[in-house]
């Protein structure tokens, strides 16, 4: 299924600049996991919650993760995952991401609860049009 075509579906729970998102609050985009997103440069903020949730899923100390693994936010209010030089995001290894089981809300929301300007040319999730709900705002 190409990203022209919908499918109906129902979709129950919900598992550049950054923007709101979507363009059409009655699709669903379903992850492929294709990991463009990954690739591609920006900051993924992490909150306190994750931090403890990633280290202990790496089986490092709380100051030992945030050591190594993260730097301040373009902002100063906070923590964001390092990056490798090339702007993809450290703990992507080919096309899995290390930290999937725990993996940060930032990245859960893509594309659906935010996106970036041109997001449409890399992601490769595919667009579901919600049938018994209002728009993504319900799941």
């Amino acid at each position: 299924m190409n990203k022209s075509t919908f499918s109906e579906h129902s979709v129950e729970g919900s598992s550049l600049q950054p923007q709101a998102a979507v363009n059409d609050p009655t699709v669903y985009y379903l992850c492929e996991r294709c990991v463009n997103c990954c690739k591609w440069p920006g900051q993924v903020k992490i909150t306190e919650s994750e931090i403890a949730q990633i280290a202990a899923h790496l089986g490092l100390s709380e100051y030992d993760f945030i050591q190594k693994h993260t730097r301040l936010r373009y902002d100063r209010r906070g923590l964001a995952l390092l990056e490798k030089n090339n702007g993809e995001c450290e703990w992507l290894d080919g096309n899995s991401c290390l930290l999937q089981p725990v993996k940060p809300q930032q990245c859960r929301d893509f594309p659906n609860r935010w996106n970036f300007p041109g997001w449409e040319n890399f992601c490769q999730a595919i667009p579901i049009k919600l049938s018994g709900l209002k728009n993504l705002a319900d799941i």
